[in-house]
């Protein structure tokens, strides 16, 4: 297919997200205010969306916790930089099998609830944009699988469409793009949906340029779609999502390295990822222009 390069690109900055990264960096950010700082300088060097996870402060691991969310959410809203907030709704639906000779009952890591409850922090904080993982894949460990059931997807959908907040489908493969594409034909989620392409994630589609333009291709016209990929190839990411047409997104939740043996802090690497953008001749586009773009309404602060 033709390049369709876009001219007018948005940055997604992955703040911390929920791998176990918090002792491979100094630089990955636990504590509510650390990620809400992290995500306010990112917003500085130029990420018109941050996306967040929430961590325990102490120990670095990934958390559910309502409360972590509403203060990362009050923090970024009541700061003096304007950014989208996206928040994940990707956790929740971790099965952790007990080996391949008695995998039931699930091991310790499982961590399975309803939807309700996965979106408890998104109807309590009410994000511009919050993330829809739409499908089930093996994750890296051997017996770790990410569950997103159709019908856990449909559940979910019609509640993040009713509760307004714009649903970034994040596709680890292009079964699940297929699915997003039935979520939208059966009234789920709305026609003009926000899709993140996700490469390079063992084990769903790999990061090379063939997988990638097949995953560009089965993006419906009418959609926005942003890229990633992990580690070494985010920076080249960068270049080939705005040359395929599309928005890109960078951060600590998916690469730590700014340079070799240079560990990155968010902020460098929005600043590495909109260089690139201007280079290739396309401009970075601000966070109200992406709620121009992809009809959002910006939240106020919450009335102390």
């Amino acid at each position: 297919m033709p390049l369709e390069m876009n001219r007018e690109v948005f940055v997604t900055c992955a703040v911390t997200g929920s791998g176990a990264t918090q002792d491979r960096s100094p630089h990955v950010p636990r504590s509510p205010r650390e990620i809400a700082q992290s995500a306010i300088e990112a917003a500085k060097a130029g990420a018109a969306v941050v996306h967040c996870h929430v961590r325990d402060p102490d120990t670095g691991a990934p958390s559910r916790k309502l409360e972590y969310y509403r203060e990362v959410t009050d923090r970024i809203r009541a700061s003096d930089v304007d950014v989208v907030l996206n928040l994940t709704a990707g956790m929740g639906g971790d099965i952790v099998f007990g080996g391949t000779q008695a995998p039931l009952p699930p091991a310790a890591g499982t961590d399975m609830v309803g939807a309700a409850e996965r979106l408890a922090h998104v109807a309590e904080c009410l994000p511009e944009i919050c993330t829809l993982d739409c499908g089930t894949m093996n994750f890296a460990e051997a017996d770790y699988v990410m569950t997103n059931t159709p019908g856990m997807l449909q559940a979910m959908g019609r509640m993040i469409t009713e509760l307004g907040v714009k649903p970034e489908i994040e596709a680890f493969d292009s079964g699940h793009l297929w699915y997003a594409k039935q979520l939208v034909a059966d009234g789920v989620l709305k026609p003009d949906a926000l899709v993140q392409l996700c490469m390079g994630v063992p084990w769903g589609a790999p990061d090379d340029l063939g997988t990638f333009m097949a995953m560009v291709g089965n993006v419906p016209s009418d959609w926005t779609f942003s890229a990633f990929a992990l580690g070494r190839h985010q920076m080249p990411y960068v270049a080939a999502a705005v040359l395929a047409g599309g928005n890109v997104r960078v951060g600590l939740e998916d690469n730590l390295m700014l340079d070799r043996g240079v560990l990155a802090e968010n902020w460098q690497l929005v600043e590495r990822a909109t260089g690139i953008i201007e280079n290739l001749g396309a401009r970075v586009i601000g966070p109200a222009e992406v709620r121009q773009k992809l009809g959002l309404t910006k939240r106020a602060p919450v009335a102390k």
